[in-house]
């Protein structure tokens, strides 16, 4: 089971400057939108990569995030 679920509102997380989605995403704050389910999991052996959370920003774009990239928001 996720840490978030649906509705909630989280911050993007993504501390390795040299990960490509850093400045793009790192700090902003959105709400999950959906949950989806894959097998991500069993190739890491971390249940929690199993989910993929869309988060929708406040400028309306969306992004899918493993739960380890999302932690609760600032504001």
């Amino acid at each position: 089971m996720p840490q978030f679920t649906e509705g909630d509102r989280v911050r993007v997380d993504i501390p390795d400057e040299l990960d490509p989605d850093h400045d793009r995403y790192h700090g902003r704050h959105g709400k999950v939108v959906e949950i989806m389910e894959d097998d991500a999991g069993d190739e890491t052996g971390n249940d929690q990569d199993s989910f993929l959370l869309q988060v929708e920003f406040d400028s309306g774009e969306t992004m899918g995030f493993r739960g380890h990239d999302l932690r609760p928001p600032l504001e």
